[in-house]
């Protein structure tokens, strides 16, 4: 591991993966390496439990660096876990920041505790379970980062604010100063490459993973999960009147 990204997700940390790996020190480790891979999900949720011990080397074998949750979450561990890695900070103006996330990962359905979300948390429960593993195991790292807030109050944007600055002045008072960079994507190649001690790309820095791309992402998934309830749901049907059938005849 030659670089630990410890900043929390809606700071860039997708541009910043793309970067670092553009840059040679890929492949970088983000939250879309969990996504949609049920050994990984089910190995993190088992970590984040205490069910099993973190044993980084196996959790980032083949990675040369990290960025975003879940590892974000785990920056302490991580930091001392590979002492000779730098580490970047990134960050974004706090208010700018958690609106991203209410409009982004906070705006997923199945975070939400209302009658819609609580009614399709459970169909998926029932019809499709391998399609509930992320949710599940984001939930752990939410509720462990933001005190178990769902954000259907006005008083946890605060507390959402409060969690993010403090991770990120404990960060800080945490690395050495020599070894941490506090960046914001939008300053590009330049002090990034300083940092890292390698050539700026004769190319432009990457901006990715905005928060229109990813409404249209949540968008797709959701979806997909309408399809899988619906199938769940006829499939049910078919066995529920093939067994009346049967039982009819019988």
């Amino acid at each position: 591991m030659d670089v630990i990204g410890v900043g929390m997700g809606r700071t860039g940390t997708n541009s910043l993966k793309l970067a670092l790996e553009e840059l040679g020190f890929g492949p970088c480790y983000h939250m879309k390496e969990v996504m949609d891979r049920p050994e990984r999900i089910k190995t993190w949720r088992r970590v984040l439990d205490g069910a099993q011990s973190a044993d980084w080397d196996v959790l980032y074998g083949g990675y040369r660096s990290t960025v975003d949750w879940p590892g974000a979450y785990y920056w302490r561990e991580l930091v001392d876990a590979y002492p000779k890695a730098k580490v970047i900070l990134s960050v974004r103006d706090s208010e700018k920041w958690v609106d991203s996330m209410y409009k982004t990962i906070l705006r997923w359905p199945l975070r939400r505790p209302n009658l819609i979300g609580r009614l399709m948390f459970t169909l998926l429960r029932v019809v499709a379970p391998p399609s509930m593993a992320e949710s599940r195991m984001l939930d752990r790292v939410f509720d462990r980062t933001f005190q178990g807030r769902h954000f259907s109050r006005p008083e946890d944007r605060q507390i959402a604010i409060e969690a993010f600055e403090r991770h990120n002045e404990d960060i800080k008072a945490y690395v050495s100063a020599d070894r941490l960079l506090v960046y914001q994507v939008s300053e590009g190649w330049e002090p990034l490459c300083a940092f890292l001690g390698v050539p700026v790309p004769d190319k432009p820095f990457p901006r990715v993973n905005d928060a229109k791309e990813f409404q249209a992402d949540i968008a797709g998934r959701i979806r997909k999960y309408t399809i899988q309830i619906a199938a769940g749901i006829t499939a049910t049907i078919t066995v529920a009147l093939g067994i009346a059938a049967l039982t009819h005849v019988l």
